[in-house]
């Protein structure tokens, strides 16, 4: 399974349309290669180096098995498919980048996850962290990508 994305390269700069000092929005993410066995995705977005170890920026999850892609500003409010889990910063959304001033650039991690279910049984309210817990024994396939961001 592969992922990427047309606004970045993995490995690469963020653009600042998807950080929090920009206009904060999810980038567009495309996959394929999936297994045929795939009933539902999950796509998490955290910060691999903060403080804390990880934060969680995004949790999105229940997305239907036909999806390929999501486009662009898909971790906003009201999305007409899927579920947000609620990210480290309380929200039931995308919110990104806004690592500390001056501490080098942060690896952001966008990682796909093929679930063998079609739906995670999680209350509206979950954490991405629940998300992601409730998740792990239905991953039968997974990949990332990661771009960088500093201020």
């Amino acid at each position: 399974m592969q992922l990427d994305s047309q606004a970045f390269d993995s490995g690469g700069p963020l653009p600042r349309r998807y950080v929090r000092g920009g206009e904060n929005i999810s980038p567009p993410l495309h996959w394929w290669g999936v297994p045929s066995d795939t009933r539902s995705f999950a796509v998490i977005m955290e910060d691999a180096d903060a403080a804390n170890g990880r934060a969680r920026h995004w949790g999105y999850h229940d997305i239907p098995a036909s999806y390929l892609d999501l486009p662009e500003a898909a971790g906003r409010y009201g999305q007409a498919t899927g579920r947000h889990g609620v990210n480290d910063f309380g929200e039931p959304r995308y919110d990104g980048p806004e690592p500390p001033i001056g501490k080098g650039p942060h690896r952001y991690v966008f990682r796909l996850y093929a679930l063998s279910v079609p739906r995670l049984d999680t209350p509206h309210s979950a954490s991405v962290a629940q998300v992601l817990e409730a998740a792990k024994p239905h991953v039968i396939g997974e990949a990332e990508i990661f771009g960088l961001y500093e201020r």
